[in-house]
């Protein structure tokens, strides 16, 4: 995640401040469905970045993405207030393509299993075209 201990600390706490302040300070009923599923801190301290995730289409992701840029200052102040640090670190809000990944990854390994499961089925069936062992003449010849 992180090199500091101190930056980890600082973006776990960030990510607990970030999901509670959705609704607090956007007021927005799109807000409901964001969650934010992980935040970095440079090891500075100096600047943060909140990744979430949008449960809808690409227009509610797009609508909730002008949100966070609207809302960005509102946002940081609210996380300055809920932080003891001596510098409220700048925000940048990132849409997290984990899930869309993992989904990918899994549509991929269900159609592998698929191909494996036909090719196992067509190999059930399936006769050897000379001896199962064409090496064992070589063998006891030699």
């Amino acid at each position: 995640m992180t090199g500091s201990p101190r930056a980890a600390k600082l973006a776990q706490r960030i990510k607990v401040v970030m999901a509670q302040a959705l609704t607090k300070v956007v007021r927005d009923d799109a807000m409901e469905s964001v969650t934010v599923t992980d935040a970095r801190v440079t090891n500075d301290l100096q600047n943060a970045t909140a990744y979430y995730t949008v449960f809808g289409d690409d227009e509610q992701k797009a609508y909730v993405a002008e949100l966070f840029e609207t809302n960005r200052g509102r946002l940081r102040k609210e996380l300055g207030s809920q932080l003891t640090t001596r510098l409220t670190p700048t925000l940048e809000f990132v849409p997290d393509e984990v899930p869309m990944n993992a989904s990918h990854v899994e549509d991929l390994l269900r159609a592998a299993r698929q191909k494996d499961a036909e090719v196992a089925e067509l190999a059930a069936g399936a006769e050897y075209a000379g001896d199962a062992d064409p090496y064992k003449e070589a063998e006891e010849e030699a």
